[in-house]
């Protein structure tokens, strides 16, 4: 490990992936990259490089993935109340970390984050900065950093919009980065060939 962050990280992984399988069959995060490794276990390696406690957040009956993410190295959270969206999964990670100075926040579905990406999130959080966000081309992408000051904002999030509306504050550090990295996630079968 480089570099070994103050936060705590929070894998979102309790989505349904409708768009990768409609029929809801097999989940997208269990999926196998090229190189055979599955997406979530990629996702969580990046993550646990830079922050040494990571609580992966899934939806109950998502036993093989709780045990990939287990078995990756992170602490599994079910999030009762997923299928009401990522804020409330968001939600359940936080109240699953009260003893965090920080937050670093994860998609399991974006395994090509850049390591280094992640460490530089982290280092601005843990410099003093509340709220951080890569940039990559003008545009904001994952993993975001969250200062102990917005604890009471992120529990209370609910739907499906996450923490955007705190992203949104003129708060934000904003991190340059050259890493197409922090906005490819998996969505389609697609994806996975491109990732």
């Amino acid at each position: 490990m480089a570099y070994a962050s103050l936060a705590t990280g929070v894998l979102l992984a309790a989505g349904f992936g409708s768009r990768f399988d409609p029929d809801g069959l097999h989940n997208k995060l269990l999926a196998r990259m090229p190189d055979g490794t599955p997406v979530a276990h990629e996702a969580a390696h990046r993550l646990l490089h830079v922050v040494t406690r990571v609580l992966a957040v899934v939806r109950p009956g998502s036993d093989a993935l709780a045990r990939l993410l287990n078995d990756a190295g992170c602490d599994v959270v079910f999030a009762s109340n997923a299928e009401r969206g990522m804020g409330a999964s968001l939600a359940a990670g936080i109240e699953a970390s009260d003893d965090a100075e920080g937050w670093i926040v994860a998609l399991a579905d974006m395994p090509r984050i850049a390591t280094s990406t992640i460490e530089t999130v982290a280092i601005t959080l843990d410099k003093g900065a509340s709220l951080v966000a890569p940039f990559y081309q003008g545009q904001r992408g994952h993993p975001v950093g969250f200062g102990i000051e917005h604890r009471e904002a992120l529990l209370a999030l609910n739907g499906d919009t996450g923490a955007k509306s705190l992203l949104m504050s003129q708060r934000v550090t904003k991190v340059e980065v050259d890493d197409p990295g922090i906005l490819r996630d998996v969505d389609t079968p697609e994806d996975l060939r491109n990732v």
